[in-house]
This record gives C-alpha cells, structure tokens and sequence, in this order.
C-alpha cells in the first residue's frame, strides 16, 4: 500500500507541468492564430470585392445606384469592424491592475479582484474568477494557441496568486 500523495502546499508540481515563473511587468498576451486569421480574412475580403468590381463591364458598374455602392461598402466596413475586433483582443497586466480586451470592450481589473485563472482543455480562451462571484472571459489568451496559451495563462495564474506590490 502506498499513501496518497500530499495536497499540502509545499508540494511539487507534477513533473509535467512546470513551476510557473512571475513574468516581468507590463506583460501582454494577445492571440497569435486569430490575429493572423483576421489579417488573412482582411486582405481576402479587399482581393474579393475588388476583383468582383473589375470583372463587370463598364456597363454593369454604371448601372450600379449609390444606393447600392453605399450597402456593399457598408458590408465590408462591416466585415472589417468584426475583423479588427477579433485582432485587437489582448491582456496587459500591469503593477496596477489587469485589463482584459475583448473586442472593443475594455474592463480594467484590480488584482484582488481576480482569483482565479482557468484554461481546461478544449475551451476557447482563459476564464477570470472574480472575487464577486462572476466570470471573465479573456480572449487575449487563446487556447486555439496550443502550448503558448498554456504557458501565457500559467505566467497569469502566477501574477494572480502573489501579485505585484
């Protein structure tokens, strides 16, 4: 028989998972596969519309109403906002608070409200536990980004269990 292994704290992490370094401040995470999914996107909406636009005859782009130009622009400023909203996700940890980005929603955290950080697998971004009770998403670190966002949400988890004085 073999006691089970102790849950106190002083013991060692599995010898899979290595000890978490605390990164040095200001850090930020931002995801690598969407950014280069929307700069991708972005270029291929342009070559699409464009090339559609210089395939008609003179005489079927005359016959185009403003009206008309002003919906396919307004799609495609669309398709763009959407685009660089996915880009711009990021979180920056600081001495002074951490402020998660997702999308054009910015929402500055103290470091005692956040307890807990969480990436089990197959979820799609870090989850913050809140000292309130809630959630935050924090879709700056990605799961989509394999090992880096294995490695970006244990740096944070360490930062959120002895944070910057």
């Amino acid at each position: 028989w073999v006691p089970a292994a102790s849950s106190s704290p002083t013991s060692m992490p599995a010898a899979s998972e290595p000890a978490a370094q605390v990164p040095a401040l200001p850090v930020t995470w931002r995801p690598l596969g969407p950014r280069i999914v929307g700069v991708v996107l972005g270029v291929g909406l342009l070559v699409v519309f464009g090339a559609a636009w210089l395939s008609f005859d003179e005489e079927t782009q005359d016959s185009f109403t403003g009206l008309q130009i002003f919906t396919v622009l307004a799609v495609a400023a669309l398709g763009f906002a959407c685009l660089n909203a996915l880009i711009r996700s990021r979180v920056v940890a600081t001495r002074e608070a951490l402020v998660v980005v997702n999308g054009y929603k910015r929402r500055v955290l103290a470091w005692e409200q956040v307890v807990g950080v969480h990436l089990p697998p197959g979820a799609p971004w870090v989850t913050l536990d809140l000292a309130d009770g809630s959630t935050c998403s924090a879709m700056g670190i990605q799961g989509s980004d394999g090992a880096r966002s294995t490695r970006a949400a244990r740096d944070l988890r360490s930062l959120v269990n002895d944070p910057p004085r």
